[in-house]
C-alpha cells in the first residue's frame, strides 16, 4: 500500500511540471533571462529579445521604445538591481503569447531608489522563428 501511495504522490508532483508545454517553458525561461539581462545591463541579449517596435509602459507613466529602453539601461539612467518573479502565467495564441505576472523590482531612477512590486502584462510574438517582446505594461501593487 505504501508503494502505491508513493507512486501516486510522485506522479502527482510530476504532473505539474509537465502541464506546461515546451513553448510555455521556453517563454518563461526567456522572460526570466530578460529580467536578469536588465539587472546585468546585458544590452546584447536585450537587442535580440526586444522587438524593434517595442512599446514599454512603466508603472510611473514613463513610456519607452526599444532604443530608449536599452539606452536608459546602458547609461544607468534606469538601474535595475533585482527583478524577482513571484507569479507568471502564459496564454498562447499561435505565434503570440500573453503573459501576466507579479515581479518585485529594486533599482534606481533619477538618483532615487525604488523597491516595488509590479503586476504586469507583456506580449511576445514569434518573428522569424524567434520570440520577441513587443509590449510591456505594469502597475504598482501596494
Amino acid at each position: 500500500m505504501r508503494l502505491i501511495f508513493f507512486f501516486l504522490l510522485v506522479m502527482g508532483c510530476q504532473s505539474g511540471a509537465f502541464s506546461q508545454s515546451k513553448t510555455e517553458q521556453l517563454l518563461k525561461s526567456l522572460e526570466l533571462q530578460r529580467f536578469e539581462a536588465m539587472t546585468k545591463k546585458d544590452t546584447a541579449f536585450l537587442q535580440k529579445v526586444l522587438a524593434d517596435d517595442l512599446t514599454y509602459n512603466h508603472s510611473n507613466g514613463l513610456f519607452e521604445n526599444k532604443k530608449e529602453h536599452i539606452q536608459n539601461i546602458k547609461t544607468g539612467k534606469l538601474i535595475y538591481q533585482s527583478m524577482d518573479s513571484e507569479e507568471l502565467s502564459i496564454r498562447l495564441f499561435k505565434k503570440t503569447a500573453v503573459m501576466n505576472g507579479l515581479v518585485k523590482v529594486t533599482g534606481v531612477l533619477k538618483d532615487k531608489t525604488f523597491n516595488i512590486r509590479l503586476r504586469y502584462t507583456d506580449v511576445y510574438v514569434k518573428k522569424r522563428g524567434q520570440w520577441q517582446l513587443v509590449a510591456w505594461h505594469s502597475v504598482k501593487v501596494e
